[in-house]
């Protein structure tokens, strides 16, 4: 076991690193910038490959070609960069290519506080491509997690075959902690899943297990055809059937959605007899948890709900505790993204916000006091 003091930014890169990636290409952008000059250095060093490109397009293009030639592949940016992206983001979800997006997210929008820290891409982070398909989003609070949680997201990426995002924000990438990293041998690593048919008889889209195809790399010896149009189970475009349309894009939806239980990771304070939960994530889940200490010193019965897996959302948890718990306070640096879902999925459960605009991160105090006017009906 190794203790480091990390920053944020430096953690994500070591734990990509650590999950096995070996091949990073992105576009300098605050406040993630620190990833792409740390994985410059590293990268190198431990027979990986890293790729400054022209922009943030090329950047996520070029880690779903490393992906296909059989490489554990990342990107990083923010904001604009993140926007740029999506156009490829939803190719990678369409062909199925497992890579992974760092998202150090800025106040917005547009070009908006560079330097300064947001939490407005939560929807964008789901929704940023067109067309349905889902992916997976972990949001993590602490340079301990971006650690824990890119090897995570190279784990969910590789099983799922989908592009997965560590929605990260400027708060958590640039304060330094202290980062216990274990053992090699004892970081869970997984990879993709090889086909066992023999070339003749393999289809590159064929479903197996949790409804992911087995996937082949170029050069591996199995025929592969790689499109975005819609595609059959060969990879042959199929442009005019509606039949594989919504036999492709379920499965494609499906096999994120039915596996939400499995996905799920999530932290929960004081939730035995809340009468009042918090939901939050990334750096305002911080704050939250220490005014949620506070007001239980004085009496209140509030608990905390902390989002690690944004997407999928929780949705059978929320539907579970809205019939012990009458009140929610979504605490976020948005207006009101994650505050949407929770209405979503709490039925006759109020729910309450407590917003900021980007730029700053709520106080304990700003949190609880805003406790104490949702308990008491205000």
């Amino acid at each position: 076991m190794e203790i480091k003091f990390y920053s944020g930014n430096i953690a994500a890169a070591e734990g990509a690193m650590a999950a096995g990636c070996r091949f990073f290409a992105g576009y300098p952008i605050t406040p993630s910038s620190e990833i792409a000059e740390h994985m410059s250095r590293r990268l190198p060093q431990v027979g990986g490959v890293f790729v400054q490109m022209e922009d943030e397009l090329a950047s996520m293009a070029a880690i779903l070609g490393a992906s296909w030639g059989g490489l554990k592949a990342m990107t990083a940016t923010s904001g604009p960069g993140f926007s740029l992206m999506q156009e490829n983001i939803g190719l990678g979800a369409m062909t199925e290519t497992p890579c992974v997006i760092v998202n150090v997210q800025r106040a917005g929008p547009s070009t908006g506080m560079p330097t300064l820290v947001g939490q407005g891409d939560v929807m964008q982070s789901r929704w940023g491509s067109h067309g349905d398909y889902e992916t997976i989003v972990l949001s993590p609070s602490s340079p301990q997690e971006c650690f824990d949680l890119a090897i995570k997201a190279f784990n969910l990426a590789e099983e799922y075959r989908v592009p997965t995002i560590l929605l990260m924000d400027e708060s958590t990438a640039h304060m330094y902690e202290k980062v216990v990293i274990s053992p090699p041998e004892k970081i869970k690593i997984v990879n993709r899943k090889k086909p066992r048919v023999t070339s003749e008889k393999y289809l590159p889209f064929k479903p197996g297990r949790n409804m992911v195809p087995p996937m082949a790399c170029a050069g591996e010896g199995y025929r592969v055809h790689v499109t975005g149009l819609t595609h059959d189970e060969r990879g042959y475009p199929q442009t005019t059937d509606p039949e594989i349309q919504e036999k492709l894009v379920r499965r494609l939806c499906d096999k994120i959605r039915k596996n939400e239980a499995k996905i799920r990771d999530m932290e929960l304070h004081y939730m035995e007899d809340a009468e009042l939960a918090l939901v939050s994530f990334g750096i305002s889940a911080r704050s939250s948890k220490a005014a949620v200490n506070h007001a239980r010193k004085k009496g209140y019965k509030v608990g905390l709900i902390r989002l690690k897996t944004i997407w999928p959302f929780p949705e059978p948890y929320f539907e579970n505790i809205a019939d012990d718990v009458d009140k929610f306070l979504v605490v976020e640096i948005n207006y009101g993204q994650l505050k949407y879902e929770v209405e979503r999925n709490v039925g006759k459960g109020k729910v309450y916000h407590l917003p900021k605009f980007g730029g700053s991160v709520h106080t304990p105090e700003e949190i609880y006091s805003r406790i104490k006017e949702v308990y008491h009906g205000d």
